[in-house]
């Protein structure tokens, strides 16, 4: 009885991950409101591409519409921010570089992130690839934390919310404590305060990664799962 319980388990374990890729990776993190990547039409094998919004943040039927860092009017939704689920996983969104893949493998998938250094050690993370690191380097997730840093497309917060060319905070690393959080718009300071009260403020943190079934409160939000 108890061989078959453990046969039972395994099967179900097995089942949540998927062919998986995993390794060790990088994080960083970004938030510069662009429409993402995987929210193109024909990126990848997906029922729907990631769902972007206007600059109120209305969800767009237009998957082929342009995006805001480009002079058009399409955005990063504010609810692709990161959440606590526990005192030790969250769920969220991120940029994504994985060795020997493209964006047609990744977009939409979803990964586990276990992290290994710094403040969060041991922290889990699943995280819904959302858009492609062109600047990334290999088994790189950039994950979207509002405040994290406008990186090299400043103009996207600056046409939907009006924030500095630069962003809010650094250019690169965004905001650097809570209270810098009050600059962001209502509707992006709870992802921003997640940075410093679930992931302790932590630093790019290291992680080792996996590739499993993307739980339903993330597809629920895109609009994307890999068919």
């Amino acid at each position: 009885m108890k061989f078959t319980t453990a046969l039972t388990a395994s099967f179900f374990s097995a089942l949540t991950l998927v062919s998986a890729q995993s390794g060790t990776g990088a994080t960083t993190r970004y938030w510069d409101c662009c429409k993402e990547s995987c929210g193109w039409s024909g990126k990848a094998n997906v029922n729907a591409p990631i769902r972007s919004c206007d600059k109120n943040n209305n969800p767009l039927s237009d998957y082929n519409a342009k995006s805001g860092c480009d002079g058009g009017g399409a955005y990063a939704c504010s609810n692709h921010s990161p959440w606590a689920v526990n005192d030790n996983l969250a769920y969220g969104f991120a940029a994504v570089k994985l060795q020997g893949g493209t964006e047609s493998s990744w977009c939409c998938q979803c990964y586990e992130l276990t992290f290994t250094s710094g403040p969060v050690s041991g922290k889990k993370m699943i995280v819904q690839a959302t858009n492609t690191g062109s600047d990334l380097g290999n088994n790189h997730f950039d994950i979207m934390i509002p405040g994290g840093g406008v990186g090299i497309f400043g103009q996207g917060c600056a046409t939907q919310y009006g924030a500095p060319s630069t962003g809010w905070g650094a250019q690169y690393g965004g905001v650097s404590s809570r209270s810098e959080c009050t600059k962001l718009p209502s509707a992006l300071q709870a992802g921003c305060n997640w940075r410093f009260d679930w992931f302790k403020g932590a630093d790019n943190p290291s992680v080792s990664f996996q590739q499993v079934t993307c739980p339903s409160q993330l597809t629920s939000i895109t609009g994307c799962s890999r068919k």
